[in-house]
């Protein structure tokens, strides 16, 4: 059974909006052979309608290794409003999103990634579907924007494992813990 990954960059005032207005400066080479590493290790992305429009208006006017793993990896698109998925390898997902990803994760291959945590995270994570949680804390405060969670979602995690980066990003990995 596949695992399913989700990668959310996060400030340190539980921030996770517009990561590129604050944290592409943190983004030096050891953050980038990180990045890349973890998605060498997974052959499909799992992404929301506004993720996916995000990352299709930057990836594909993008080349080296990452841009290109990046625009050459499946991805899985769950959305009821989207029309056309363009990008390259892209497939939109409509219907009953945990009976799909259920699918996906029996699928044999490699991890699936996901990047960010918004409706299609929250979902997962209700749904127990989501295996481990990494969390690159940046050291800064953004004062406004999109937070991590919303209120009343309510989940206990187990800490499985630490990485603190040169630039002062710290990664903390998690795992949904079992009640």
């Amino acid at each position: 059974m596949r695992r399913l990954i989700e990668s959310t960059l996060l400030a340190l005032d539980g921030v996770i909006g517009e990561p590129r207005a604050w944290a592409s400066e943190y983004f030096d080479s050891e953050a980038q052979e990180k990045a890349l590493e973890q998605l060498m290790a997974s052959d499909a992305m799992l992404m929301g309608r506004h993720t996916y429009e995000i990352f299709f208006q930057t990836w594909p006017n993008i080349s080296g290794p990452y841009s290109d793993r990046m625009n050459g990896i499946r991805k899985y698109v769950f959305s009821s409003t989207l029309q056309d998925a363009d990008w390259n390898n892209s497939t939109i997902v409509r219907g009953d999103v945990a009976a799909e990803v259920a699918k996906l994760k029996h699928q044999d291959g490699q991890d699936l990634v996901m990047y960010g945590h918004g409706p299609l995270g929250e979902t997962l994570l209700e749904h127990d579907l989501l295996d481990e949680l990494q969390f690159a804390i940046h050291p800064l405060l953004v004062g406004s924007g999109a937070l991590l969670f919303r209120e009343g979602q309510k989940q206990t995690l187990k800490l499985i494992g630490t990485k603190t980066l040169q630039t002062g990003v710290v990664i903390l990995t998690y795992q949904p813990a079992t009640t």
